[in-house]
């Protein structure tokens, strides 16, 4: 197996995981690659004989990878898709944060999960992205501009609302008054979105979720689109900046920019151990079964 590891912090709670992680690819004689600066970071933290192959960027990495692995929470998955990118390598995440809706693998697990991934007990599931354009164009967007969850609006340096003009397939559909306007993947749907009220998305529906982020008007409700649907956006407020975010990356735009939003041309594959579905996890981590009328 040829592996790709990935962590954007380690810590001593980390330690053990990432030593477990590095031994149980090493007994499989995995040929291991980590990022450059996550080794920087796990070489001053504990000694290790073994000089790793390392990536850099994007352009480091190709089909002959058969896997990502994560270490760290949702967040840091997030942030592996500026690596992946359209690659087609699917990724794992060993979740040692908090909630772990994408990184599924329990940090007590992690031998067991490499077992699986070397006898292909697994499945690839594909999750849409959202791809943007603006015009004038954003430098801060130039090298990547897509993201995995969710593409949000939002008040900047004000406290007063903005106002966000939004226009599906060149038609007008209404004026936001909110604080901002998120545009959500159904990936993104159990996270910011979630917390705004939207809905919960199977992430193989091809939808998209229009959320507004505490609406004035208090009939704005999140809105379900189909995922062919182009998008497009103008934001005004008192101020003339605000804030342009995809996933954990944030630009800064003015009144004059219009947003384009739509499916990106690529998907990123996400690998699914059996026994950790979409609906099981829906049920651990939202406590779904934890009902006492269930039991």
């Amino acid at each position: 197996m040829k592996i790709a590891i990935y962590g954007h912090y380690f810590n001593q709670d980390a330690q053990q995981y990432v030593e477990d992680l590095l031994n149980a690819l090493n007994k499989k004689n995995a040929s291991i690659y980590i990022e450059e600066r996550f080794l920087e970071l796990i070489k001053s933290t504990f000694k290790t004989d073994v000089n790793y192959n390392t990536f850099s960027n994007y352009k480091d990495l190709n089909d002959s990878f058969d896997c990502m692995f994560t270490v760290g929470g949702d967040g840091t998955i997030l942030r592996s898709i500026t690596y992946l990118r359209d690659s087609n390598i699917p990724v794992i995440g060993v979740n040692i944060g908090r909630l772990g809706f994408l990184a599924t693998v329990n940090k007590e697990r992690i031998s067991e999960a490499v077992d699986n991934l070397q006898n292909k007990n697994y499945a690839v599931k594909e999750r849409t992205l959202l791809m943007i354009n603006t015009e004038p164009k954003i430098e801060e967007l130039e090298d990547f501009n897509f993201a995995l969850n969710e593409i949000t609006l939002s008040r900047k340096d004000t406290a007063s609302m903005i106002t966000v003009e939004t226009y599906l397939n060149n038609e007008y559909l209404t004026s936001y008054w909110a604080d901002g306007l998120i545009t959500s993947t159904p990936t993104g749907s159990t996270g910011y979105s979630l917390s705004c009220g939207g809905p919960v998305i199977s992430p193989q529906a091809k939808s998209f979720v229009l959320n507004p982020i505490a609406p004035h008007n208090l009939n704005a409700r999140p809105l379900v689109i189909p995922d062919d649907t182009e998008i497009k956006m103008r934001v005004s407020g008192r101020e003339n900046e605000f804030f342009l975010s995809l996933d954990s990356r944030i630009a800064t735009i003015n009144n004059q920019t219009t947003i384009y939003i739509k499916k990106a041309p690529f998907t990123i594959k996400m690998i699914e151990l059996n026994d950790h579905t979409f609906i099981q996890t829906l049920r651990k981590k939202l406590l779904w079964g934890e009902d006492t009328r269930n039991k």
